[in-house]
């Protein structure tokens, strides 16, 4: 086995060298073994179960790198093979380091912001949380048949549920790979297998589901209208939306800071920026984006201007306290900055500025810090706005929400 590795690991720094094909299984074998070798590099230690996952990589690259005819001819079948192995592996050590819960809230956070837009029908004008919770509803399907997907391609027992840690990063990795499989359409190129699941499910959706999910996050307190509440789907929104709020991972504060982010622009009336945030946090490209809104570059252009404002209004002001504790910049790290910049930036503020910073470091309300200053708490926060936009100054960096 240790000369079929070196094999491998010299193809890919000699891509012009064709090695003889040998059994399927060898191959596998080998490059499974090549894989162990770089995950305990990693990981220092080989955790429970990792024979298996490499296995599973190993077989299903060979069979990708068997169906493609680019490949078969490319005279690089194992380069490519260890390059598609080197792929699986790294997207699953990142969910492995993440961690079973923090993994959870970024798998969920990625696919949400794939299907947003088509999760509802089109025509409708729903409010984000009505469309939040229709993302919920849709993605809990959407694991399980993940979950069927790969027990039939990866050839596990029909009952087999990932329980190493080693194992839900495997499958994690996996649905975030299925969701984005693109799909041929007859009438025009292919779309991501998810989106298409997406708007199955939006076409499903009866013209009275939405307006029960916007009375499912109302929270009856009463027994006999929580006895009306008693519909699975409801209970779920209501669960989900609670264990959301008691999360306080660096990867829920993402999730959270996307969320409140698209919900204040949608209050703000601004469904349009809502749009190009969803497009952007997908990588979307530019011209790509002009094709889905139906814009022209200088309407692009103008959204844009429009969009930075409000995202820098969310930061500075209604919202500045969770993104600056997600950016780790809260008033307790100094705003983010080192000693130096802080010394500097403290000795730009005036009188006013400095106790404002002062009362704001000791959590007070802001009525409490109104009845202080002498001033209406709406004040208070316009002048805590001008502190925070000298402490970006003094950072150098510009106010943007960097996923």
């Amino acid at each position: 086995m240790k000369l079929k590795i070196a094999k491998l690991t010299n193809q890919t720094s000699h891509n012009h060298v064709h090695l003889p094909e040998n059994s399927a299984e060898t191959d596998a074998q080998a490059l499974s073994g090549l894989l162990l070798e770089e995950l305990r590099e990693r990981l220092g230690s080989l955790p429970s179960g990792a024979n298996q996952v490499t296995n599973r990589i190993a077989i299903e690259v060979g069979r990708v790198c068997r169906k493609s005819d680019r490949i078969q001819t490319s005279g690089e079948i194992y380069s490519w093979q260890l390059t598609l192995a080197r792929h699986r592996l790294k997207k699953y050590l990142s969910y492995y380091q993440l961690g079973s819960k923090r993994g959870r809230v970024e798998l969920h956070s990625n696919l949400s912001v794939m299907i947003y837009r088509h999760v509802a029908p089109s025509q409708s004008q729903l409010k984000f949380s009505a469309r939040y919770n229709l993302i919920e509803d849709f993605l809990q399907d959407f694991y399980v048949e993940s979950l069927k997907a790969f027990r039939r391609e990866n050839k596990v027992a029909d009952n087999y549920t990932p329980r190493r840690q080693i194992e839900l990063a495997e499958y994690m990795g996996f649905t975030e790979q299925y969701a984005k499989r693109r799909i041929a359409l007859r009438s025009r190129g292919s779309q991501q297998l998810i989106v298409l699941r997406a708007q199955t499910f939006a076409k499903r959706q009866p013209s009275d589901t939405t307006l029960d999910i916007e009375q499912a996050i109302d929270f009856p307190k009463g027994d006999m209208e929580q006895e009306q509440c008693l519909c699975a789907v409801m209970q779920q929104v209501r669960s989900h939306l609670i264990a959301q709020t008691n999360d306080p991972s660096e990867a829920l504060l993402r999730t959270r800071v996307v969320k409140e982010l698209l919900q204040y622009l949608e209050e703000q009336g601004h469904s349009d920026c809502a749009n190009y945030l969803v497009l952007k946090l997908q990588d979307i490209a530019v011209s790509d984006i002009d094709n889905v809104l139906g814009l022209t570059p200088r309407q692009r252009d103008y959204l844009q201007q429009r969009f930075k404002y409000h995202v820098e209004k969310f930061a500075r002001s209604s919202h500045w306290k969770l993104v600056h504790q997600w950016l780790g910049a809260d008033v307790d790290q100094k705003l983010g900055m080192s000693c130096q910049q802080w010394e500097e930036f403290v000795q730009q503020l005036n009188q006013q500025q400095l106790l404002l910073l002062t009362l704001k470091q000791t959590n007070q309300s802001e009525q409490g810090i109104a009845k202080t200053l002498g001033c209406t708490p709406k004040q208070v926060t316009k002048r805590w706005t001008k502190v925070l936009e000298l402490a970006w100054k003094a950072r150098n960096s510009e106010v943007a929400l960097q996923y």
